[in-house]
């Protein structure tokens, strides 16, 4: 019997203890379960030197809240990856250090925006905490058959979000495409988080050259700040400049 490896994500101790024991009753589920989103990545990383991965992550969508009292704030697209602690960052990060990992994300309540921030992260699926252990078990085999799951509710609105998240794309994407080669180096060293001076001294630049091409990058860009651009620039896709691979190209250039 193929058994499934399962990991419960979730800062609420009783639910998690109970959904843990619910899945444990199934004879080819195997679980564990975690408090936090760094406890999650410690249990993964420890699997993968054990030689036994884990299949499915179950991650509370409201992972920290309970700390907090709040669920965490909604984040304007492009603003950044969201708080380490809330359950969509998590996704996101799995999705990079174990790409073998399918995660399904727990809600408490149905909001499209946020099942849609999920999909687009790396979820597989959003689930309600209050569904059938039946419906949960076949959500969990579903993704691992490369399935995605949405509640039928929720379909229309998470279709209207990630269309929407696709035209604001390509309106960013046109709006950086007008930058000269120069401007967008620039641009990639703001993402990178480089200040004026970290710019000029890797693109060899003067300090007063930079502060022009910047402000040249903002108003193509039509924002206001650095912050602004910043967000846009993720938006359409641009990469931090790679400061590593940088000074070995450059250090191979000047041998």
């Amino acid at each position: 019997m193929v058994r499934i490896r399962v990991l419960v994500v979730d800062d609420h101790r009783i639910f998690a203890e109970s959904l843990a024991a619910a899945l444990a009753a199934e004879p080819d589920v195997d679980v564990s379960a975690a408090g936090s989103g760094p406890a999650a990545l410690r249990c993964l990383e420890r699997a993968v030197a054990e030689g036994r991965r884990f299949d499915v992550l179950l991650v509370d969508a409201d992972l920290g809240a309970a700390a907090g009292g709040a669920v965490p704030a909604q984040r304007e697209p492009g603003s950044g990856p969201p708080p380490a602690a809330d359950g969509i960052a998590l996704v996101a990060g799995v999705r990079v250090s174990h790409p073998g990992v399918r995660t399904v994300v727990l809600a408490e309540r149905d909001d499209p925006r946020r099942a849609a921030l999920a999909l687009q992260a790396g979820a597989s699926g959003w689930v309600a905490k209050d569904c059938s252990l039946s419906r949960l078990l076949a959500v969990i085999r579903g993704v691992l058959r490369e399935e995605t799951h949405l509640p039928p509710a929720l379909l229309t609105g998470v279709l209207r979000e990630l269309t929407a998240a696709r035209k604001h794309r390509t309106d960013s994407e046109r709006l950086v495409e007008s930058l000269t080669p120069r401007e967008h180096e620039v641009l990639r060293c703001m993402v990178a988080g480089l200040g004026r001076k970290d710019v000029a001294a890797r693109l060899f630049l003067s300090p007063h050259t930079v502060r022009t091409h910047m402000q040249n990058v903002l108003g193509k860009l039509g924002v206001h700040s650095t912050l602004a651009a910043v967000a846009l620039a993720r938006r359409a896709g641009v990469r931090p400049a790679d400061l590593a691979g940088d000074v070995v190209e450059r250090s191979g250039q000047l041998a």
